[in-house]
């Protein structure tokens, strides 16, 4: 199992913030685009002097515990999809044998059962490397350092070409076409490379060089048009510390360009990025000079390609899981400066501008879990304790919020 990856955290708490958050992102930006209809027509918060956090207040809705799953260790890499009716989990384990091997398994709420599905790819090793899975509307995609197609009809996996750079900490997206990435890199390198694959025809190409420098864990999403990458750190020479950036550009697929736009408001990298039909909500992530996880957001509208900054959270955290409902931004899991679990999550409202806590959840804190939104319940599962060692965790839980 690889180290987390992020240059945020510190202690044990380093397994996959960056990547994990990441995979949530592309999750949560592809259920965005189903709902941007229901998000545009709603009102919407233009300035962060609105209502801001309401810590007391608790958005009303109920948790129910998952039943056991199918497996007796919690694999690494963990991804997972929704697919309309099931939510699917891969990950990668290390067997008594030797080797890494591929774990899939699925959760489907209308039975409450758990189903042992094809294994799926096995990777060579877990140096330096990432899953990422993306939801097509009939395949499940999934990228590293093996890549590989499951199909859920069949219950096969199917071989797919290499990525030509790594997607490690890389900036990706499903655009309802075609995935992108950009910018992942490899053990202390920096990049600005940029790749699309075709599942047609399954092949990849590499996209135009962008008007941005070489950097790392730059946050990003797709918003329904372009792919909009921002911020990062960049490193001088090996050995020193990262330079914070705030520079920010779009790609368009539909032109295969890519322009500058505005700057983001501070210097910031690692950030989890959701796109909610208007906005691209940027949460967490590290701020120049300053220990632990940013307390504000930030939010980005490509129609006037402004910024603005978010109310603070009540717990500012690394490492968490976000879906979007069409409504809000459910965060839950996690770790604050500290090093400790939040007491629970919490919901953005862009319509209020407003931070609302969720009811206590019936899980241990933890950092790293995955999460689906299946259209009326947020499904969280697995993560890992803040503590050496390191505990997984196997469980699980749904929320259903109060509509």
């Amino acid at each position: 199992m690889r180290a987390r990856a992020t240059l945020l955290a510190t202690g044990p708490v380093r397994r996959s913030f960056l990547s994990i958050s990441l995979a949530v992102s592309v999750a949560a930006a592809a259920a965005a685009g189903a709902s941007s209809a229901q998000a545009a027509a709603r009102p919407h918060a233009t300035s962060a002097s609105s209502p801001t956090v309401s810590a007391a207040a608790r958005l009303a809705g109920t948790w129910q515990l998952l039943p056991p799953a199918p497996v007796t260790s919690l694999p690494g890499d963990l991804t997972a999809v929704w697919t309309g009716n099931e939510m699917i989990i891969h990950g990668n384990y290390s067997p008594p044998n030797g080797g890494i091997r591929g774990v899939t398994f699925a959760y489907r709420p209308a039975t409450k059962i758990w189903v042992r599905l094809a294994n799926g790819p096995t990777r060579a090793s877990a140096f330096e490397t990432t899953d990422v899975a993306v939801w097509t509307g009939s395949r499940m995609l999934t990228f590293g350092q093996t890549s590989a197609t499951y199909n859920p009809a069949t219950n096969t996996w199917r071989q797919m070409p290499l990525a030509p750079m790594s997607l490690f900490g890389a900036v990706t997206a499903w655009t309802g076409h075609q995935f992108l990435a950009w910018g992942g890199t490899c053990c202390e390198d920096q990049s600005h490379d940029g790749a699309a694959y075709n599942p047609v025809s399954n092949t990849w190409r590499k996209l135009p060089i962008a008007p941005l420098i070489v950097r790392r864990d730059a946050s990003g999403t797709w918003t329904g048009r372009d792919l909009v990458v921002a911020g990062g750190g960049h490193r001088v020479r090996i050995g020193e510390p990262l330079i914070l950036l705030r520079d920010a550009a779009a790609y368009d697929p539909a032109t295969g360009r890519w322009r500058t736009i505005a700057p983001m408001p501070r210097r910031t990298n690692g950030a989890t990025a959701v796109w909610d039909g208007r906005e691209i909500l940027f949460i967490g992530g590290g701020r120049a000079g300053v220990p632990g996880p940013a307390p504000r957001g930030l939010a980005y509208n490509p129609v006037t390609n402004r910024w603005r900054l978010l109310p603070p959270m009540a717990f500012p955290r690394f490492g968490f899981a976000a879906v979007w409902t069409g409504r809000q931004l459910l965060v839950w899991g996690g770790v604050t400066v500290s090093g400790a679990p939040p007491p629970h999550g919490e919901a953005y409202t862009p319509a209020t501008n407003a931070w609302t806590a969720l009811p206590a959840s019936p899980l241990r804190g933890r950092a790293d879990p995955v999460a689906v939104w299946t259209g009326r319940q947020m499904i969280v599962w697995g993560g890992f304790s803040n503590g050496t060692p390191s505990r997984g965790f196997t469980d699980g839980a749904v929320y259903t919020p109060t509509r």
